[in-house]
């Protein structure tokens, strides 16, 4: 979802959240978000990713669970 600031608006929500992790645009025009941090803070933007920022048309959010590694701070990238 690109052209709406869905990255930019991640990030805020991440950290508002305080977790770690990257929001980047893939080659297919989705987003990858990787987040690490407590549940609850997991899922709280699990669930603002349902709906994105107001210009975004999210059509699916697809979750999994895996290790993490806790970077330092949430970034964006291309």
């Amino acid at each position: 979802m690109q052209g709406v600031f869905f990255r930019d608006s991640t990030r805020d929500v991440a950290n508002t959240l305080k977790l770690d992790g990257h929001a980047i645009n893939l080659p297919d025009g989705s987003v990858e978000v990787v987040a690490c941090g407590s549940d609850d803070a997991i899922a709280s933007l699990c669930e603002w990713l349902q709906e994105g920022p107001r210009l975004a048309s999210v059509t699916s959010v697809v979750r999994t669970d895996m290790s993490c590694e806790h970077p330092d701070g949430f970034r964006i990238g291309r």
